[in-house]
């Protein structure tokens, strides 16, 4: 069995380090220099820890098999305990959110209204399984419009970058879904499973999570960087050849297995000759366009505590940006002493108008919400600001997933395999935990 994997983002580099350990022949090809695909730290000159891509890490089983294994356990660093504080945008103040269901009864953050109707969830009968709900039209179902609006909207705003009226919830939160079935209520399925129990450790790594995907593509023995494969070669006997931009010691070479580690739009060429309705399957997936502003302000120019994780702000409040991290609160040495950052996200699914403006309207409007929002002195300006843009960022999971998805699945009898966050999760878990699975079924052939 020989491998080849396209992309060297965390899904493909992890793939192959498991491929590595197994005595699995392969070669990884990736178009860039730099490994790790979406994720980039930036260590700033001015003394900011910036991360382009995800700004901590849910410490799931599997990344912390793959970080022990890598000896990088002395580098993880948990999230300070204000960040089981989070913050939405309620009224134009900041209010905390209810961290768990039983406080969502007894926190001042819903209207009563609003909690006799998720009271009444548990007597609301469970309806038939509609693969085509949305996360929006089942929660409103289940639980009201209020958390929907005040909930539901924000956190797939900041988490998802989407439309929980467009997001499916069979394959945004199909746990969730699941509980409806199981016990005919999402709260009686909570407290019988212990799903609402508390959360996992949130983690960074000390010198930025892209320590991670450098240290996996610094083991690998078979990553050729600057490699970008623009073409699929059948053969006869359904093997694979890859062409690539300059000839090569491995473009004669014949794979058994294509592993995709890419976006959908870079697949989709790839496989257009060989699968033409794969492909157009895989064309499909929408990706908006986010940009993330980092501000830094004197802290005695901000009067907000920033006692947690930091704020969403919901579509219903008509607020410019998604919301904040507050990026100092959470982690040590992200900023220098006696100032405070501030990661804001513009754009999305529901905003995307604003994502594309010139970066300096961004940073002049995140400035301004933040001054509004935050209690910031009249005439204090941002210490520093900066901007990293993505015109394409999260994949939805809306209703093209489900024909990508069919799509990935009908490519596996011909020996092409998906993982990448389009596939098995937008977090780093789901992209390692789909990684693993991917490399178990190979190294079993």
């Amino acid at each position: 069995m020989t491998v080849a994997i396209l992309g060297g983002g965390i899904s493909g580099l992890t793939l192959a380090w498991q491929l590595q350990k197994a005595g699995v022949a392969y070669d990884l090809f990736e178009a860039e220099a730099t490994p790790g695909g979406c994720l980039r730290s930036v260590q700033h000159p001015a003394g900011y820890l910036l991360e382009t891509g995800p700004n901590s890490l849910q410490l799931s089983d599997e990344l912390l098999a793959l970080l022990t294994e890598l000896d990088l356990t002395d580098e993880i660093e948990d999230a300070a305990a204000v960040s089981k504080h989070r913050y939405v945008l309620r009224d134009g103040r900041y209010q905390e959110l209810p961290g768990s269901p039983p406080s969502l009864l007894t926190n001042g953050f819903f209207s009563l209204k609003g909690k006799l109707n998720i009271l009444g969830e548990l007597l609301r009968p469970a309806a038939p399984v509609d693969p085509q709900e949305t996360v929006a039209a089942f929660f409103r179902r289940r639980f009201g419009s209020e958390i929907v609006d005040y909930a539901v909207n924000p956190f797939i705003s900041g988490i998802y970058a989407g439309d929980p009226e467009q997001l499916l919830v069979h394959k945004t939160f199909s746990k969730v879904a699941a509980l409806e079935q199981q016990y005919g209520s999402v709260l009686r399925g909570l407290a019988k499973s212990g799903g609402g129990a508390g959360r996992r450790r949130i983690i960074t790594l000390r010198h930025g999570i892209q320590t991670l995907t450098d240290t996996l593509a610094a083991r690998l023995t078979h990553r050729h960087v600057g490699q970008p494969v623009l073409g699929l070669l059948r053969t006869p006997e359904g093997r694979y050849q890859l062409q690539t931009a300059t000839a090569s010691p491995h473009t004669d070479t014949v794979y058994d297995a294509v592993v995709l580690a890419l976006p959908t739009y870079a697949a989709a060429p790839l496989l257009r000759p060989l699968f033409a309705e794969a492909a157009a399957a895989l064309d499909d997936v929408q990706y908006p366009p986010m940009a993330a502003v980092y501000t830094a302000y004197q802290r005695a120019d901000v009067s907000h505590p920033l006692n947690g994780f930091g704020a969403l702000n919901p579509k219903v409040e008509q607020p410019y940006a998604a919301g904040s991290i507050w990026t100092s609160s959470i982690f040590p040495g992200r900023a220098p002493a006696g100032q405070v950052l501030f990661t804001t996200f513009v754009g999305g699914a529901q905003y995307e108008r604003h994502a594309r403006q010139p970066e300096a309207a961004q940073k002049a409007a995140v400035h301004e919400e933040l001054r509004r929002l935050y209690g910031i002195r009249e005439g204090a300006q941002p210490v520093w600001q900066f901007r990293y843009y993505w015109e394409r960022a999260i994949p939805q999971f809306d209703q093209h997933i489900g024909p990508a998805h069919a799509a990935a699945d009908a490519l596996q009898a011909h020996n092409i395999w998906s993982v990448a966050n389009w596939r098995g999760g937008v977090g780093v878990p789901d992209c390692i935990r789909q990684a693993l699975l991917v490399a178990s079924e190979l190294t079993q052939r």
